[in-house]
């Protein structure tokens, strides 16, 4: 059998979603601004998937949602367009971020305290998430954008993003979430929410690869990231990719349609896989359930390297996850693991299972049986491991 449990990764794309796109390939596959019927004949369902997409997010008419390539493209372009418009030559010299954001977040953070921002990366706590008065506290008159996502994608918490939108309308300061963990598994409303800027990808929510999103409040101004051509607006320069655009509307509109299965069944089978997970000694979990996507599991396993358990899996036919990377003679921990304070024998033992709504009961029976196995093989060999009788169910 064989399973994937590695859908924070990327996702399947659903049947709906392939057969919808194909044709656009080698069929309708002119180029959308040609004046000649070849490029007109894509306009009505390239206007379908537009639309799908608003709806998604709730987004209004006077907002842009703008077509990239990825996520990293749209996370990438709100930093480097805040920094142009006000910051490299205003007032304006700081942007807040937490500890536990993607790396397209981080690294263009990092970045851009090359070029002199001042950049705050708040901490969470043990759970993975931020505290709303460390954010306030942050704040001041310099601040230009509060960057924070809107679910971990190692942890599936979710960060209060209602209460981060309200506080930042409260100081006037410009706020983007990284969306991308949360469409699919969470309903996600733009407006409900307060965000300014949201960016997302489709292949996190059973669409393909290569095609992403930018949502933009209102139309905001922000400085383009790709010059060259009046595509989308004239906001995003680059031939529109219509296979892609058709597919993601297509996904979106699924995602929507199946949010209540996610609530349910995936939860269901998330907590059946990470209950029986927990009945084993020296396993922890991160985050409650409560407060987590639907879709995933951050667990330790005490006495296990992660990419050993990757490894065992593997042989199983199961794909899942691990935070950690093994780099010649360096292990590196996981970086989500030392942010939320995790003991130093299991910050290298981080397992992430993540769950789709093509996962099945028969599928998690499988996994849960071979992760049992593996344990044991693994602890066997450990020359680290010792049982040590505590409560393994209260998480970390």
């Amino acid at each position: 059998m064989r399973v994937y449990l590695d859908n924070n990764a990327t996702t399947i794309v659903d049947p709906e979603v392939e057969k919808l796109m194909n044709p656009f390939f080698c069929q309708m596959y002119g180029n959308p601004n040609s004046l000649h019927q070849f490029g007109s004949e894509t306009h009505p369902a390239l206007s379908v998937a537009m639309d799908r997409l608003y709806d998604g997010i709730n987004a209004k008419d006077s907002d842009d949602v703008i077509v990239t390539s990825c996520a990293t493209e749209s996370n990438n372009w709100v930093l480097q367009g805040i920094y142009f418009d006000k910051i490299k030559n205003a007032d304006k010299n700081h942007i807040i971020t937490s500890s536990v954001e993607h790396p397209s977040i981080i690294a263009t953070c990092r970045f851009l305290e090359t070029l002199g921002v001042r950049v705050t990366y708040l901490p969470v706590n043990h759970e993975g998430v931020i505290n709303i008065n460390d954010l306030k506290e942050a704040i001041d008159e310099e601040t230009a954008l509060v960057s924070i996502m809107w679910a971990n994608n190692e942890t599936g918490m979710i960060f209060p993003i209602e209460e981060i939108g309200q506080v930042c309308k409260e100081k006037g300061v410009l706020f983007h979430s990284d969306g991308v963990q949360a469409i699919g598994k969470i309903a996600v409303d733009v407006q409900k929410a307060g965000v300014d800027f949201m960016s997302f990808s489709a292949h996190k929510f059973h669409g393909p690869k290569g095609v992403g999103g930018l949502y933009i409040k209102d139309s905001i101004a922000l400085t383009s990231l790709l010059h060259g051509g009046e595509h989308m607006g004239g906001r995003r320069s680059g031939t529109l990719n219509v296979a892609g655009i058709v597919a993601m509307g297509k996904a979106m509109e699924l995602a929507v349609k199946y949010q209540e299965y996610e609530y349910k069944e995936v939860t269901r089978l998330r907590n059946k896989l990470e209950d029986a997970l927990l009945e084993i000694p020296d396993v922890f979990v991160v985050g409650n359930k409560k407060d987590r996507v639907p879709n995933t599991i951050l667990a330790s396993i005490k006495g296990v390297e992660g990419e050993g358990m990757l490894w065992d899996l593997n042989q199983y036919g199961i794909a899942a996850s691990t935070g950690s990377a093994c780099a010649s003679e360096d292990l590196e921990s996981n970086p989500v693991m030392e942010a939320i304070g995790a003991e130093a024998d299991l910050a290298h033992t981080a397992l992430r299972l993540s769950l789709s709504r093509f996962t099945t009961e028969e599928e998690i029976d499988y996994t849960i049986l071979h992760i049992k196995q593996a344990i044991k093989r693994l602890r066997a060999i450990s020359s680290t491991f010792s049982y040590t009788p505590k409560n393994h169910k209260s998480g970390l």
